[in-house]
């Protein structure tokens, strides 16, 4: 019998692991069965095309996100405004 942790995390059986095949890095599917619970064992990414692909959408979103800090990068300081930063504290009179 398993105990479910803090984190609702449940430890299998070495038994029932060996018996399935099931390692570490291994996926379950966990599905409602009337009035149990149906565990059933996914697919393992042993070619790493899961995680190429992640990867590379990590890397296009890096160069989207550097691309954007390139075209908002400041430019030349703007023109005369005809009032500055402290005048806005002493205008309207005194507090």
């Amino acid at each position: 019998m398993s105990k479910v942790t803090s984190k609702l995390q449940v430890t299998i059986p070495k038994a029932i692991a060996d018996a399935f095949g099931i390692t570490p890095g291994d996926t379950l599917a966990w599905m409602p069965a009337g009035d149990g619970i149906r565990v059933v064992p996914g697919t393992r990414d042993d070619d790493g095309e899961a995680t190429r692909r992640r990867l590379e959408s990590f890397d296009a979103a890096t160069r989207r996100q550097a691309e954007r800090m390139r075209s908002t990068a400041p430019g030349p300081r703007p023109r005369k405004r005809g009032w500055s930063r402290e005048e806005l504290y002493s205008r309207g009179g005194t507090r």
